[in-house]
């Protein structure tokens, strides 16, 4: 078989490993910018649910590549993402804003909250296995210092895990991911009420007095227990909001819908 002419070698194509060596540095340019608009949506989602950034607060594409060092394409491709979430909201010809919270969606959070955490408590103490049990007790213990806003993050990751702990020993899995749901997308009332007044001694109280009832199979002392926090964390939180957002009749974030 005859080999073709050096000159049709030579246009053949280009080699091998600088094909190679172009798909690699393509698929490095890929990764780094799906990892900065990773660290765009993470930095502008916990700054949305510690309320850093007000519900009802407008937000520029320019604004936040600024403040985070980052391009405008992470930060608009982070928003885009969390206006799927529901947490952010486009307008036209000026940006985004924050989801505005809504006195109405909160209520049915906590009345969904009462519904279901009591019976995911009363479960737990009934079928939970005792490794469940000792989980249970091992994540009750925990705090926060009032006015220190990185220690709210801190608790409230802690009082998720907590809740969820009980939930998942409940033996339902459908009813451990829906109160996980309910309390993720509570975070943001949950900081504004912290800030109310030091209430850190009593919800630790709370969640020991919840804890030792379930672990002693008291199942219907848990459930009045669950809803007694549910029913104070919903005083606390509705005072926060009227307090935070309702000054002399100005447009307020938290709308009544």
């Amino acid at each position: 078989m005859k080999r073709p002419p050096a000159a049709a070698r030579e246009t053949a194509g280009p080699p091998l490993n600088i094909v190679y060596n172009c798909c690699m540095a393509i698929n490095a340019t890929q990764k780094d910018r799906k990892s900065l608009s990773l660290q765009a949506y993470e930095r502008l989602r916990a700054d949305i649910l510690t309320c850093s950034i007000l519900p009802g607060e407008q937000i520029a594409q320019a604004s936040l590549a600024e403040k985070y060092q980052l391009g405008t394409t992470p930060v608009r491709e982070a928003l885009q993402r969390l206006a799927q979430e529901g947490l952010v909201r486009a307008i036209p010809r000026f940006g985004y804003e924050v989801s505005p919270i809504t006195l109405a969606d909160v209520e049915e959070m906590y009345e969904l909250r009462a519904v279901i955490e009591p019976d995911a408590a009363r479960l737990a103490a009934q079928r939970a296995t005792r490794q469940q049990l000792d989980a249970i007790l091992a994540s009750a213990d925990f705090s926060y210092t009032y006015g220190d806003h990185p220690s709210y993050t801190r608790f409230l990751g802690l009082n998720t895990a907590f809740h969820s702990t009980i939930a998942s020993a409940s033996g339902n899995r459908r009813l451990a991911e829906l109160v996980a749901s309910v309390l993720d997308e509570l975070l943001r009332v949950f900081h504004l009420g912290l800030d109310l007044k030091d209430s850190a001694d009593e919800m630790r109280s709370q969640h020991l007095e919840l804890a030792e009832a379930c672990a002693a199979r008291d199942a219907q002392r848990a459930a009045e227990l669950a809803l007694a926090e549910i029913e104070s964390s919903r005083a606390r939180v509705m005072a926060a909001l009227q307090q935070q957002f309702s000054t002399r009749g100005e447009l307020s974030p938290v709308e009544r819908r």
